[in-house]
């Protein structure tokens, strides 16, 4: 049950309190008194609620004052009261501040709710927008503002985040440098950038900086093609093992073995090894001080395969297994192998070893809701279309070893 607070309601994840001023008040202090309670926190919200409604009042009494002092003839319709009373204003003038100083703000907070890499996607998508407006008073943003910078977007090319001479360029500035590539970032990723755009606007009227914007209403043009990862061969697994990386080689067969994602992998801790007796030890994938996990279905137990224990020897015995590699770490090192090998098909990323996992599981006939409960798939149902997640304790860890145990690296690769 939703939790209700009287004059306030929750948007966007932020509490904002709303009273309606007296209407014989509405003309001298505006319909309503807004103000955002700082909080996602329903209980924090409700405490902070009576010092708001104290506000309220006092503001409430103040004018009344003055309008009995100035009373005006009655009309037919009621007393219509001309009062200018700056007083009442709130004490910055909206929409004054400046785009780049908001920005400023907005990252600051965000940097301590998101993973690195989240916080990095927004800090990119944001740093476009003040390079373009960000000398501009934000109450200045208009709808054709957001029209020239979804053109502009549009035209990047991919590759304009991930070069070091692109960095501290404006919007317009990576612009010129994408023409002639060839190439434009896909529809889904300025989806993505316009998105954190929005939020990052929705939190400044959450702020009580503007009243509304229109960004919201404008839309992304291109439609949206997906474009699945490909899936690992035998082949391409032999000569990405055979290369013997030194930095990418454990994690790389880590998840080979055990379906993790790069991120699950990189982020292990030797006390997330458990042994379980005869079935031997177990990757505990759960949240830990080095990073959370994608979503709830994706704590669970795998069984780690016999080939680890010797990738084990090798690694650090206590703290983190895999010191100073993150996904973005992992993502770079791998496609830079891949062009050292010339594994050049469309497609082909770290991921791809999650699903050359996934497609083993379902080549010796483990079916699909085990397999889902091994890789954390919220999605896990069985044939019958039973919803595993809310009706079954889930596979036992003796079947998890048995489909672990009939995973096979392919012939050719390193002993």
């Amino acid at each position: 049950m939703s939790t209700t607070i009287k004059y306030a309601y929750l948007k966007q994840q932020t509490w904002l309190f709303r009273r309606n001023y007296p209407k014989h008040l509405q003309p001298v202090l505006g319909q309503a008194l807004k103000q955002s309670l700082k909080t996602g926190n329903a209980r924090e919200a409700k405490a902070r609620v009576p010092e708001v409604n104290a506000s309220y009042a006092k503001i409430v009494a103040q004018a009344d004052s003055v309008c009995r002092a100035r009373p005006e003839q009655p009309v037919r319709q009621g007393p219509t009261i001309r009062v200018t009373a700056p007083r009442f204003q709130r004490a910055g003038q909206v929409g004054r501040s400046s785009v780049a100083d908001l920005a400023k703000t907005y990252l600051r907070t965000r940097s301590q709710d998101l993973s690195p890499g989240g916080f990095k996607s927004v800090r990119f998508s944001v740093g476009l927008l003040t390079s373009t407006y960000g000398g501009r008073k934000i109450g200045s943003l208009g709808r054709s503002d957001g029209q020239v910078f979804l053109g502009l977007i549009a035209k990047l090319c991919p590759d304009v985040g991930k070069s070091s001479a692109t960095k501290r360029k404006t919007l317009k500035q990576l612009v010129t440098l994408s023409r002639g590539t060839g190439k434009t970032i896909a529809p889904q990723t300025q989806q993505r950038i316009w998105k954190q755009i929005c939020q990052f606007l929705d939190w400044v009227v959450n702020e009580g900086h503007i009243e509304e914007h229109c960004f919201g209403a404008l839309k992304v043009t291109a439609k949206a093609q997906v474009q699945s990862y490909a899936v690992m061969t035998d082949a391409e697994v032999v000569t990405l093992l055979n290369a013997q990386d030194q930095r990418l080689s454990p994690v790389l067969l880590f998840c080979l073995l055990s379906g993790l994602r790069s991120g699950e992998a990189s982020g292990l801790l030797t006390d997330d090894l458990t042994h379980k007796g005869n079935l031997g030890v177990f990757i505990r994938v759960r949240p830990n001080r080095l990073r959370a996990l994608k979503s709830r279905s994706a704590e669970r137990e795998v069984p780690l395969h016999d080939r680890l224990t010797r990738v084990l020897q090798d690694l650090p015995s206590e703290g983190a297994l895999f010191p100073g590699l993150n996904v973005d770490r992992i993502t770079k090192r791998f496609a830079i192998l891949r062009r050292q090998l010339e594994l050049a098909r469309p497609g082909l990323v770290f991921h791809s070893t999650r699903k050359w996992f996934i497609t083993r599981c379902e080549r010796t006939g483990v079916p699909e809701h085990f397999t889902a409960s091994l890789v954390g798939h919220q999605s896990a149902r069985s044939e019958n279309k039973l919803t595993y997640g809310l009706y079954s304790a889930g596979i036992s860890d003796s079947q998890k070893r048995e489909i672990i145990d009939q995973v096979r690296l392919p012939a050719g690769g390193p002993l």
